[in-house]
C-alpha cells in the first residue's frame, strides 16, 4: 500500500524528478558560507523553539533508514519485479546500519547532546527523506534489477565495502574520542560532588566542557569525524558505480553541507581557544582547509 500515490514509493516520472531536483542542494548551502547561525550541537542557542537533543536527533535521522526500507519493499510490487538482485541488499545494508548507529546508538551513547531549533531538525528531516527516496528509488526498482546488471563488479564493489567499512570505523572512533570528553566531565564532575558530599541523586546533568581533542586525526584537523562520513559514503558510491547517480548526489551534498560547518566550527574553536591552540590544524581536510 501507497503512502502517498506516486510518491512515496516514487513512480518512475517522480523519482527521475526528485533526483534531478536533488542534485542542486549544494545551491541552498551557499547560505552555510554567508551566516554562521546554527543552532545546534556546540553553537546551540536557547530558544522556545529547540527540540530536546536525543529525541531531535533520532528522530530526524531514523525517517531516512525506514524511508529507505519501505521503498525496497513496496516499489518492487509496483515495477513487476519478482526479487532485487543480492547487492542491491548490500547497498541498503551498508545505508541502513550507518544510520542505526547515527540515529539510534549516538543519542544514547552521547553523555549530553544540546538542544537543536526546530529549523535545523527539519531541515535534516527533509534532507534524509529526499536522499533515502533518491537512493531507496535506484535500488528498489529504477537502478540495477537483476544478477547479470552486477555481473563482472566483485571488484569493484569489495573496494568500495572496504572503503565504506573503514570509513565507518574511523567516523566511530572520531566520535567516541569527542564522548570521551564528555564522559571525563562527568567522571570528574563525580568526583568533585563526592568530595563536597554532595547527593547526586537529584539527577543533575552533566556540565558542557569542550577541549580540543588530540587523539587520531584530531591531531591534524578539527573535524575527522565529517571527513570519514565522506570517505565511507565514496565507498558505498564506488559499489554502486558511476552510474549510480543517487549516491553520487549524495556524496557532493553531504561535502557541500558540512565543508561550511566544519569551516565555520574552526573560527569556533579559534574565538574559544585561541590561534595559539589551535595551530595549523586544518578544519576537515590534512593541509588543504
Amino acid at each position: 500500500m501507497a503512502i502517498l500515490e506516486t510518491w512515496c514509493p516514487p513512480s518512475r516520472e517522480h523519482w527521475e524528478l526528485i533526483t534531478f531536483l536533488w542534485q542542486f542542494f549544494p545551491v541552498l548551502t551557499i547560505f552555510q558560507w554567508l551566516q554562521s547561525w546554527y543552532p545546534a550541537g556546540k553553537t546551540s542557542t536557547d530558544s522556545r523553539l529547540n527540540v530536546p537533543g536525543r529525541i531531535g536527533w533520532a528522530t530526524m535521522e531514523a525517517p531516512g533508514f525506514i524511508t529507505l526500507l519501505y521503498i525496497m519493499y513496496s516499489l518492487p510490487k509496483t515495477e513487476g519485479i519478482e526479487e532485487l538482485p543480492w547487492a542491491n541488499w548490500v547497498m541498503a545494508g551498508m545505508f541502513i546500519a550507518h544510520y542505526i548507529y547515527r540515529a539510534l546508538l549516538c543519542p544514547f551513547l552521547n553523555p549530553s547532546i544540546s538542544p537543536m531549533h526546530i529549523f535545523v531538525w527539519a531541515m535534516a528531516l527533509s534532507f534524509q527523506l529526499i536522499n533515502a527516496t533518491s537512493i531507496g528509488g535506484w535500488l528498489g526498482g529504477f537502478g540495477p534489477t537483476t544478477r547479470e546488471d552486477w555481473q563482472g563488479t566483485g571488484p569493484r564493489v569489495e573496494v568500495g565495502m572496504m572503503i565504506w567499512a573503514v570509513g565507518l570505523m574511523f567516523n566511530m572512533y572520531h566520535d567516541d574520542e569527542l564522548r570521551e570528553i564528555r564522559r571525563a566531565a562527568a567522571r570528574n564532575q563525580k568526583r568533585r560532588q563526592g568530595a563536597k558530599g554532595e547527593n547526586q541523586k537529584g539527577g543533575k546533568s552533566v556540565d558542557k566542557v569542550y577541549m580540543i581533542p588530540e587523539n587520531g586525526l584530531f591531531r591534524v584537523i578539527l573535524f575527522p569525524h565529517y571527513l570519514c562520513e565522506w570517505i565511507e559514503w565514496c565507498g558505498f558510491w564506488l559499489v554502486g558505480g558511476w552510474t549510480c547517480v543517487p549516491a553520487r548526489i549524495f556524496v557532493v551534498n553531504e561535502v557541500a553541507t558540512m565543508l561550511p560547518r566544519a569551516v565555520q566550527g574552526k573560527k569556533w574553536y579559534i574565538d574559544r581557544f585561541g590561534h595559539e591552540r589551535i595551530g595549523r590544524k586544518k578544519a576537515i581536510i590534512p593541509g588543504v582547509v
